[in-house]
């Protein structure tokens, strides 16, 4: 049976009714990083929560929840319906906006990002096809990973979620740094993924698309600083 990660064993704990505290006890996880793995997990205490903290307070911390998981529905209802239907217009501002964040902006003129979320990596790969008619063969994935990163099992997820083959994935960078926390590491279960572009002969997709993405990047900010 393969070892649960971190977060797994947080979800577990969580549906078990283990409160916050109780697992960062079990796991050495912060409370802060709990609260975004778990927020949307039904939560009932169980007897050791409710023996710590008295039934009042247990029941109390209960109801909490539940209408913080009735007002997290509500936030998302509204916003579905106030982002509606997206314009292609609104996808090449959205991955603008995550390469300003996100992407390389300065050295070597290559378009490239690094990130450990998939919805973020996936993003950027729609964008760049979409908007940049950027094929999947020029789209070059490398695994940053730590000493106790399954390098095989991060590749295969990584490969997994962006449809990107194993091919195409260049060598893997391992974080020796003696100076990172244990704790820190075991919050990447698959490591972080950086994505670069490759011209593969194409001028048009190699330093010019980097200058070009940088120019969008300008205009944006030129416009947003303009004043009457």
């Amino acid at each position: 049976m393969p070892t649960l990660n971190l977060k797994d064993r947080a979800i577990n704990y969580r549906k078990q009714g283990f409160s916050y505290g109780m697992i960062n006890e079990l796991l050495g996880v912060p409370k802060s990083t709990l609260s975004g793995w778990l927020s949307r997990i039904e939560y009932s205490p169980n007897k050791e929560v409710i023996k710590r903290m008295g039934k009042a307070r247990a029941k109390s911390g209960e109801v909490r929840h539940e209408q913080k998981l009735s007002n997290i529905k509500k936030a998302k209802d509204q916003a579905i319906k106030e982002v509606g239907s997206l314009s292609k217009r609104d996808i090449f501002m959205l991955g603008l906006g995550l390469y300003w964040g996100e992407g390389d902006k300065i050295s070597g003129e290559t378009v490239r990002l690094m990130n450990s979320d998939p919805t973020i990596i996936n993003t950027t790969i729609a964008w760049l096809e979409n908007i940049c008619n950027i094929q999947r063969e020029n789209i070059i994935l490398a695994l940053h990973a730590y000493p106790d990163n399954n390098i095989e099992k991060c590749i295969n997820y990584w490969s997994k979620k962006t449809s990107i083959p194993k091919n195409q994935f260049h060598k893997t960078q391992i974080d020796q740094r003696t100076n990172k926390k244990r704790t820190k590491r075991r919050l990447l279960p698959y490591g972080t993924i950086k994505l670069v572009v490759k011209s593969n002969g194409n001028k048009e997709l190699g330093v010019f698309l980097h200058r070009k993405i940088i120019g969008y990047i300008g205009a944006v900010t030129q416009q947003l600083n303009m004043r009457e």
